[in-house]
């Protein structure tokens, strides 16, 4: 296939407004397909985010590695290709068996995008227009999804797999796009055979680059807990939320339309009261501070806590959807004051691999606390796993006491300079 490139910008643009597109028309109605089409249990419902996040887990830094040694943009293509096989996959066939397997199949495929994309556009434009082209593809993104959301709606009245299967095809597409136009001029590929023979080395620099990141900033320790208590947290409550709206709440008719509306309308307002929470947050609150940061961060899990065991006890509808845009909210908040709670004062030579770091234990907490979850989820009920998985934040906010105290994010002075080796 004749290669075509166009500008990176427009090539970057492009594949977050259509990811965005693709992203939720799947997400949108995945929850509903699953319980509805598939039939599957509240621990069979957990299990296949501990599927996704164990691939994760599993996969971000060797697929990282990959990237930086062989090729940012066929890292990203082969990554869309992934995720699209995946989303066919589990549209086409519902059971649990082959739903599961989609797990991992996306789970992989987000893997080898993870990182590789930013870091791409970075190489092709600069780190200073990257900075602002993120943002910009940022917007991008949530406008293909509330494009995405619509779109999910409209098919789902149709079947509830077809926005799964159609967005596994859009992602498809989206490679095929990125195949003939998306350049890389600005990243020098290491030859064939020295990649091979560096890539147990580049591994181990990583790890070693890590260790001592975390050796000259010890309060990163206490970051990377208090991700996987999000982590295990978040796994419960993102794979159950919809099964207690069908099944337990029960949903209110909406103008006498398919009931399924009411997820594109959770889905979209959710989108935007999240996107004006973060616009104030930015706004009136100083993030480049320790302090800042970690202050309303221990807030926002305080909440967090409140609004999902409360969502688990709501008896009515109305409160437990108003709880649920609570929660998205806060969510929507918890990611970008986490990101920056984590840079503040990393040495950019091991920035990536502290934030793979920080990912890699989000996916272990959610990796550990599905499985219990959906453990009580069956013994006890749904609601109580809702509950459960609400008051998992408490230790989380022992731990940002700890952080807060005047000490907490000083640099170990006898640690080693956090700077991997090359």
């Amino acid at each position: 296939m004749p290669r075509r490139p166009l500008p990176a910008a427009t090539v970057y643009l492009v594949m977050e407004a259509t990811s965005g597109v693709a992203f939720m028309m799947m997400a949108t109605i995945a929850a509903v397909y699953r319980i509805r089409s598939a039939g599957l249990d509240p621990l069979q419902l957990v299990l296949l985010g501990t599927a996704l996040e164990a691939t994760v887990l599993l996969f971000e830094v060797p697929t990282g590695v990959v990237a930086d040694t062989v090729s940012r943009r066929r890292s990203v293509i082969v990554g869309m290709l992934l995720v699209g096989a995946g989303f066919v996959l589990e549209g086409a066939i519902p059971s649990f068996g082959t739903i599961l397997l989609a797990q991992v199949v996306w789970g992989l495929g987000w893997t080898f995008t993870s990182g590789a994309d930013v870091a791409w556009l970075a190489d092709e434009v600069g780190e200073a227009r990257a900075a602002r082209l993120y943002l910009r593809g940022a917007q991008a993104s949530q406008l293909g999804s509330f494009a995405g959301i619509v779109v999910s709606v409209v098919l789902a009245t149709v079947g509830l797999w077809l926005p799964i299967v159609a967005a596994g095809l859009v992602y498809l597409g989206l490679a095929g796009f990125l195949l003939v136009t998306m350049p890389e001029d600005g990243f020098t590929r290491h030859p064939r055979a020295g990649a091979r023979a560096r890539l147990p080395r580049l591994l181990g620099s990583t790890a070693r680059g890590g260790v001592a990141a975390v050796r000259a900033r010890p309060v990163l320790l206490l970051i990377f807990a208090v991700a996987a208590f999000h982590g295990a947290s978040t796994e419960g409550f993102d794979r159950l939320w919809v099964l207690e709206l069908l099944d337990d709440i029960g949903l209110p008719g909406l103008a006498g339309l398919d009931p399924v509306l009411w997820f594109g309308v959770v889905n979209a307002v959710g989108l935007l009261l999240a996107a004006v929470a973060t616009e104030v947050v930015r706004r009136t609150v100083d993030v480049a501070s320790h302090r800042g940061a970690a202050g309303v961060l221990a807030v926002v899990n305080l909440l967090l806590v409140l609004g999902v065991a409360g969502f688990g006890l709501a008896g009515s509808f109305w409160a437990a959807l108003a709880l649920l845009w609570v929660v998205g909210l806060l969510r929507a908040l918890n990611d970008p004051l986490t990101a920056a709670w984590v840079n503040q004062g990393l040495d950019p030579a091991s920035r990536a691999t502290v934030n793979s770091l920080a990912g890699q234990a989000d996916a272990l907490g959610q990796v550990v606390g599905g499985p219990l979850l959906g453990w009580v989820a069956l013994a006890r009920s749904v609601r109580a796993a809702i509950v459960v998985s609400g008051l998992l934040r408490l230790p989380a906010l022992l731990l940002f006491a700890r952080t807060l105290r005047p000490d907490a994010s000083r640099p170990d002075p006898g640690a080693a300079p956090a700077r991997p080796e090359r």
